[in-house]
């Protein structure tokens, strides 16, 4: 059973307990980014390193006997993982706000597309297969029990989060490294990890990307919009590739074409998706390629992709589709490393 408040609020010393407020509990609050860093690894005795998760990030509202999941854009998302909802209900937590990621595991790593893959084709998520297990792998407690705790600093907020839950099962705490950054990073890619989340030891939990969370990547995914899409050679398709983009200074830059890595359902069903949003006029500030059996879209569907590498002319470089994403407006979509 998760610790009372009391005995939480004695594991900080005087100068913690002048950081934490008392408040009353938020609604919602916008989460933490981090910053890419160029898969550069390294090792500083101020920073932490945790695995890098890729799933759908998920806040944890509890109030009274009322349980709420969000998704990183304040979207309700109980529906959605309805088994998580049911474990955390019977943690009979304080009031408290959790940071975290919920995940699929495909021999011990995080996979999105298996992720996807539990979600019929409804697109409220109200069709949840059980066929995927789920996990919720928390790293952050930003609220608990009347105080507000994003002013204290990082490693001392984990240190109360692992105190306060008895993680087994379906919860997972994240864990840490204190030191040896390039060896635990070398590891993550060599376990074929998407990479590592560099933190700095005595950050505050600001709700903006900050420099002072750092992504560093084995392999390049992201998240982009899609504007078009292409005929299939295959009749029983309703497309062949995916025209994505992201923007810069409100404009929709091309970004280049995605062809591999959809399954029969994703083309008939994205298919239908995409041609009730047909549109005539090229959404992209800047395409340079043939317009042959192209069509438009409205820009609103985003998607995650993994490539190899950006071209010197901010192409994809051999992409992948891995799944689309609703917990992200698409007008913030941006060329990860950028922030215009």
């Amino acid at each position: 059973m998760p610790k009372k408040i009391d005995s939480l609020l004695n594991l900080l010393s005087p100068d913690e307990k002048k950081l934490i407020h008392k408040k009353a509990m938020p609604s919602f609050i916008k989460p933490m980014l981090a910053t890419l860093l160029d898969n550069i690894p390294f090792t500083n005795k101020n920073w932490i390193f945790e695995r890098k998760l890729d799933g759908e990030r998920c806040f944890t509202y509890t109030k009274g006997k009322t349980l709420t999941l969000k998704s990183r854009n304040n979207k309700i998302i109980n529906q959605s993982y309805p088994e998580m909802v049911e474990a955390l209900e019977k943690l009979s937590l304080p009031d408290c706000i959790l940071d975290g990621e919920i995940v699929a595991l495909k021999k011990g790593v995080t996979d999105f597309s298996l992720l996807q893959q539990r979600f019929g084709s409804d697109e409220t998520k109200k069709t949840v297969s059980s066929k995927t297990p789920i996990y919720y792998y928390v790293f952050d407690i930003l609220y608990c029990d009347g105080y507000l705790l994003t002013d204290l600093p990082l490693i001392t907020r984990k240190r109360l989060l692992k105190y306060l839950i008895p993680f087994k099962g379906k919860l997972r705490y994240v864990t840490h490294k204190n030191t040896q950054g390039k060896l635990y990073f070398k590891k993550a890619c060599k376990d074929q990890w998407e990479g590592l989340i560099g933190k700095k030891r005595g950050s505050l939990y600001v709700s903006k990307r900050s420099a002072n969370w750092l992504k560093l990547k084995c392999v390049n995914e992201q998240e982009l919009v899609i504007g078009g899409y292409t005929d299939s050679t295959n009749p029983d398709y309703n497309f062949g590739a995916l025209l994505l983009g992201y923007y810069e200074k409100g404009k929709l830059k091309y970004a280049g074409k995605v062809g591999t890595g959809f399954d029969e359902t994703i083309l008939t069903e994205l298919g239908k998706k995409l041609k009730k949003t047909e549109i005539k006029k090229n959404p992209f500030q800047n395409y340079d390629e043939s317009t042959k059996g192209v069509h438009w879209v409205t820009p609103k569907l985003v998607c995650e992709v993994r490539f190899t590498e950006w071209t010197k002319a901010n192409k994809l470089r051999h992409p992948s589709y891995l799944g689309l994403r609703d917990d992200k407006a698409a007008k913030e979509v941006r060329k990860e490393g950028t922030q215009t």
